[in-house]
């Protein structure tokens, strides 16, 4: 059975699953759909074609779905999806879609977004990412499983896109893509290695060292980037060294490294 405050206003339309608490001074748009388990903390307001999943946790003063952040804007249909599981702390923001970027903000499970984030339209979020506290998330952005991204107003360009299992460094201002198992770290950020202790909690030791080898090739031999990537795929059969690799030829604003020259 649900826990509803009588000082939360819910309007006629929204869905309400089972054994969901809304508090004080809540605010649910028509559109919403509440999944079931969970937690809605008092003066939040969620806005729009919202639909949040099973058990999810959200804290005080959060807002979801209210109007994009992009003057283009002028009122089509567009949602924000948020998956299960995921801890959306206080006075996060996150805006829905736009017309233009696919009309969809989508989060996936089990996240944690810390006090302060924003996440802009048509950004992407997979799954297991921690964006701490203050982080601000621009339009567009792909953001990959088991990424971490830190605290201190880090601030990351709009159509950026992080791989899985990357970290972007505390304070840093992120204006290109950052591959797959790497960390990036500064103002403005670049590549400072791999993101090894997260590899390491959950990858085996072969397929790490076969990580290393590949971003020592592609990041610091000082041969072409794309060049070595296609090298790399003709002659390995490790799949995190072919997302890697892929990442690389495929990436549109590029890769923030240290160019070396022999």
């Amino acid at each position: 059975m649900s826990k509803i405050s009588p000082h939360a206003i819910i309007e006629d339309g929204a869905v309400i699953g089972e054994n969901v608490e809304i508090g004080a001074f809540c605010f649910i748009s028509s559109e919403s759909t509440i999944g079931d388990g969970t937690t809605i903390a008092h003066a939040a307001c969620i806005y729009g074609k919202t639909t949040i999943g099973k058990n999810n946790r959200i804290f005080s003063h959060a807002v979801l779905g209210s109007i994009p952040q992009d003057l283009k804007f002028n009122g089509e249909d567009v949602e924000l999806i948020i998956g299960d599981n995921n801890t959306i702390r206080e006075f996060t923001l996150l805006n829905p879609g736009t017309e233009g970027g696919g009309s969809k903000t989508i989060v996936g499970n089990n996240n944690l977004l810390m006090g302060y984030v924003h996440l802009g339209h048509d950004v992407i979020v997979g799954n297991n990412c921690i964006i701490a506290n203050s982080a601000g998330i621009a339009g567009h952005v792909e953001i990959g499983n088991n990424v971490v991204i830190g605290a201190g107003g880090t601030g990351v360009h709009q159509f950026c896109k992080i791989g899985d299992y990357a970290m972007v460094g505390a304070a840093s201002a992120l204006t290109q893509d950052v591959p797959p198992f790497c960390m990036a770290e500064g103002n403005r950020a670049t590549l400072r290695g791999l993101n090894i202790n997260g590899l390491r909690r959950h990858m085996e030791r072969s397929d790490i060292n076969e990580i290393k080898l590949a971003y020592r090739k592609l990041f610091e031999s000082g041969q072409p980037l794309k060049d070595t990537a296609n090298e790399i795929l003709q002659n390995t059969e490790n799949n995190y060294v072919k997302d890697i690799c892929n990442f690389a030829i495929e990436t549109k604003r590029g890769i923030p490294y240290e160019r070396k020259t022999k």
